[in-house]
């Protein structure tokens, strides 16, 4: 199965739960009634209902049938316009109330509204485009061989070619470079002096790290083979199977094949019987349950071993490591450069240097130094270009995105898919959103939590429930845990993704996302391709003038618009009059805008068109005052000044932003005082 189907189609999948988390909202349907459209929202919801029932298939049937490609991209881009007209209902509501609206909050999901007939300003319409394009769209299934039969039938057999099984043995391969420091750090925790009871550590790293081959080599090393009586290795993999686990672990320790039942205390009382007062070492290969159930049966035979018996756990999760390790986890990282680079050149030439390669040498570098110390990556880039001499063949893959290389040999794919493939629903679409950020950045945990918010990916809690930025946090360590993001620099509140983990989440955003630096070039990009991006980002250059914008201009939907400085330490740029007054008050759906860093003075008026902000951060700006218009903005939730040096006065009716939760005025120096109702 190609990687586009598994990823992609989970994505659009977490898409539709969102919406229908909206569609049954009490107060969107209460809303809907009052105002003459319940009856077309039921029909969204059905209809949505049966897209779903096949959009799987359809994810699948698209790498090979261009017509299903092209209906599941219409069924994306109309996702995305279904949200934008949910979110207009309150906010055509309040243009039709502007009396009343000091003591209206648009956040409507969270509560109610006075029953007031909305008048049409042409949402009717929209909603009934909505209606047709849904029912074309629906209509169309049974014309692309998407069959709600087929799928009901063969869902089954489906969803087990997506958790294809990883099977590793103990036996070390031919060539391994580098962790020698590893290696000695755990034998010897291994050969340590005996201690009470079993010691179980884990070891930890992202997919590809290299977690089984460390395991390998302290398995297989002569001093661990005269320390313990009974040696064990299972590869455990995504489905944790008690009993399979528990009967292989047994016949490794009886040294022959064991006639056995299904029957789990038979087979668990024997194990007991031949591990008492043994001293084992078992290593448990790659583990992702997290059911502490479980893994309390398995370990209970295990308490009859020697003291000193130990257990080596492999995953890639900090909850199993939590789970299951009664000593710390030992964190992998990346492979040293040095050890990349003859790690690469055992695998493309068979030797561990360029010597009689050095044509290739220097674009051979640039490759290793692209796959930041991932094993895995290196040798599967190195085998890819075994028997290749030629300049043109390495430079193919040196430039090559990491999704454009071939499928057959190409592991890093479902090493990286397998993770992604394991998220929850609301953690797919929360990563997938970090495509915005260029390779290398830091981000902050709250400057990420507040852009998810903006975005509607942080539903509102009921009340007595976490708030939205604790369920942001909880996200960002849970990707944090499954080392998706990586802690960044000394600083508990940055974090960083490896460069293939990027390169993960631009491939699941696809064409939602759009990021460009200076290197990139717009080339074999349609207009109507730029009509589906949603979230643009960007690095700035000192002067940003229209022009590099230009292509902008289609992408008329656009959801983010971010800057970002190319360097730790920012500067202040120059942004294009024409950019700032004529391109982007069009974004009428932006919900996410940042120019930071911008030698900015004045924000046009227009500014609170913007009627679906949620985000604005204008740090470093050179701005003295904001526009009065911008207290329009009823959505907006955070709001950040930070270090706006000139800036001497806020509007006098920003009390009326009732859905603002985070206003940042750090080192905003000369500004003396907070309008009234405003408690800094």
């Amino acid at each position: 199965m190609d990687a586009l189907s598994v990823v992609g189609g989970a994505l659009l999948a977490a898409t539709f739960q969102w919406l229908f988390a909206k569609l049954d909202s009490t107060q969107l349907l209460s809303f809907a009634k009052q105002n003459q459209v319940g009856l077309e929202v039921k029909k969204w919801r059905n209809l949505l209902l049966k897209i779903q029932a096949v959009l799987e298939e359809a994810e699948t049937k698209q790498i090979t049938d261009p017509l299903v490609k092209i209906w599941v991209s219409e069924v994306r881009v109309l996702a995305f316009d279904m949200e934008d007209i949910l979110d207009e209902f309150p906010l055509l509501f309040d243009e039709a109330q502007t009396n009343n609206s000091s003591n209206m909050s648009c956040a409507w999901f969270a509560g109610t509204r006075r029953s007031h007939s909305m008048p049409d300003y042409g949402i009717r319409s929209k909603i009934k485009d909505v209606t047709d394009r849904l029912q074309c769209i629906s209509s169309e299934i049974n014309g692309l061989g998407l069959n709600l039969t087929k799928i009901a039938v063969g869902d089954m057999s489906k969803s087990c070619r997506l958790q294809e099984k990883r099977l590793t043995t103990s036996l070390i391969g031919d060539h391994v470079c580098g962790r020698e420091t590893e290696k000695e750090d755990i034998l010897q925790w291994l050969l340590k002096g005996d201690e009470n009871g079993v010691s179980v550590m884990p070891i930890v790293g992202m997919g590809g790290m290299g977690k089984t081959t460390l395991a390998q080599l302290v398995y297989n090393d002569e001093r661990v083979a005269n320390h313990f009586a009974i040696k064990a290795w299972v590869c455990v993999s995504e489905q944790f199977d008690l009993m399979m686990v528990t009967r292989i672990i047994l016949e490794k320790v009886l040294s022959n094949s064991y006639e056995c039942s299904s029957d789990l205390d038979s087979l668990q009382v024997r194990l007991k019987e031949e591990l008492s007062g043994r001293k084992f070492l078992f290593v448990l290969d790659d583990v992702w349950s997290e059911s502490y159930h479980q893994w309390d049966l398995l370990r209970r035979p295990f308490k009859a071993g020697a003291p000193g018996s130990k257990i080596i756990v492999t995953t890639r999760h900090c909850k199993v490591a939590l789970m299951v390790g009664n000593v710390a986890a030992y964190h992998l990282h990346a492979l040293p450069y040095d050890d990349c680079l003859s790690l690469f050149a055992q695998h493309a030439f068979g030797r561990r240097d360029f010597s009689a390669h050095l044509n290739v040498e220097e674009i051979g570098q640039g490759i290793v130094r692209r796959c930041k110390g991932l094993p895995l990556a290196v040798k599967t880039l190195g085998g890819l270009l075994h028997g290749k001499r030629t300049c043109d063949e390495w430079n193919d893959i040196l430039t090559s995105k990491l999704w454009d290389l071939p499928n057959e040999g190409n592991d890093i794919l479902p090493a990286l898919r397998l993770s992604y493939h394991h998220l929850p629903s609301c953690l797919k679409q929360c990563f997938a959103y970090c495509a915005i950020f260029p390779k290398g950045y830091e981000f902050d945990k709250d400057e990420l939590v507040f852009l998810w918010m903006a975005e509607g990916l942080l539903l509102q809690q009921p009340k007595g429930m976490e708030q939205m930025e604790d369920l942001g946090h909880k996200y960002i360590l849970d990707l944090l845990s499954r080392s998706f993001f990586e802690r960044a620099s000394n600083k508990e509140s940055r974090f960083v993704m490896h460069d293939l983990i990027n390169d993960l989440a631009q491939f699941v955003a696809g064409e939602t996302c759009y990021s460009f630096t200076d290197k990139f070039k717009h080339v074999n990009i349609s207009n109507a391709s730029f009509e589906k991006f949603r979230y643009l980002s960007f690095t700035k250059q000192n002067f940003d003038t229209s022009q590099r914008f230009e292509m902008s201009h289609h992408m008329t939907c656009l959801r983010t618009f971010l800057s970002f400085s190319p360097f730790s330490h920012s500067f202040r740029s120059f942004l294009s009059n024409s950019v700032l007054h004529d391109f982007l008050p069009k974004l009428r759906y932006l919900r996410s805008l940042s120019l930071c860093d911008y030698n900015i003075k004045k924000l046009p008026e227009s500014i609170g068109e913007l009627k679906h902000l949620r985000y604005l951060n204008l740090s470093r700006c050179v701005i003295k005052c904001l526009p009065e218009s911008i207290t329009s903005l009823f959505y907006l939730q955070t709001l950040i000044l930070n270090r706006c040096y000139k800036l001497c006065r806020l509007p006098a009716t920003i009390g009326n932003l009732m859905d603002l939760r985070h206003l940042d005025i750090t080192h905003t120096k000369a500004l003396n005082e907070m309008p009234s109702g405003i408690v800094a």
